[in-house]
């Protein structure tokens, strides 16, 4: 079985949407989606927040996260280093564990619509093709080939070179784009390379009405209003089943 854990990551600071970790999401604070998430998912035997929040750690313990330790504030700044924060959390795991786990799960808050199996299958994805990392990605919304640069008069360029003829959306190459939603490292690997994704690293397709990161008030208006049309679906089902039982 896989001995991982899962790191959710959140700090007190965010400038575009202050706060926006512990706000009201669906009836809930930000972050207890995210805890959820990893609390259901079959591989992830632990869950630990990193904040140096104490109104953040507060609302993770309450959704049955660990905040067994409250992040230095060096490492809590808007400049402040991913490695670091992943760094100083593994050392933590270390010590008070004796070992390092087969796998780190990163999560952050600002995904809330990514489930339990989505972390699953990533971490899966990574051990079963022996692979250092893995990590959750969603079809670009537009492809590179319908993208201009604009100079200063306005005149118009393809950002890659043109293709030859009509081509169809359809019949342009598939491309991804990291989602931020889950991220699954070897924790001795990491150490070595100093970066979360690796060389030859895998990518986990999510589908884009979960793969939103809440970055501002936009993206949050749209995550919960995607995660309610999600929750009256889902009980409109539930409904359904029970009244043919």
């Amino acid at each position: 079985m896989l001995n991982c854990i899962a790191l959710i990551t959140a700090r007190g600071g965010s400038k575009r949407l202050p706060g926006k970790n512990i706000m009201r999401f669906a009836g809930r604070p930000l972050i207890q989606w995210t805890c959820e998430a990893a609390n259901a998912a079959a591989v992830v035997r632990r869950t630990i927040v990193s904040t140096d929040s104490t109104d953040i750690a507060d609302a993770a313990r309450a959704s049955g996260a660990e905040v067994p330790f409250i992040r230095p504030a060096e490492l809590a700044g808007d400049n402040s280093s991913h490695y670091q924060v992943i760094a100083h959390a593994l050392d933590w795991i270390e010590t008070d564990e004796g070992s390092l786990p087969d796998f780190l799960c990163l999560l952050q808050p600002t995904s809330p619509l990514r489930t339990g199996e989505d972390i699953d299958k990533t971490v899966t994805l990574a051990a079963e093709s022996d692979a250092d990392s893995a990590f959750s990605v969603s079809p670009v919304a537009t492809h590179p080939e319908l993208i201009y640069r604009l100079a200063d008069n306005g005149k118009a360029s393809n950002f890659l070179p043109p293709a030859t003829g009509y081509r169809r959306s359809q019949d342009m190459e598939p491309l991804f784009h990291v989602n931020g939603a889950v991220y699954a490292i070897r924790p001795h690997s990491f150490r070595q390379r100093q970066t979360v994704v690796s060389s030859g690293a895998l990518g986990y397709v999510m589908p884009p009405e979960r793969s939103i990161d809440i970055d501002n008030e936009a993206d949050f208006v749209c995550a919960e209003a995607l995660m309610l049309r999600f929750q009256s679906k889902r009980i409109a089902s539930l409904s359904d089943n029970g009244s043919t039982t």
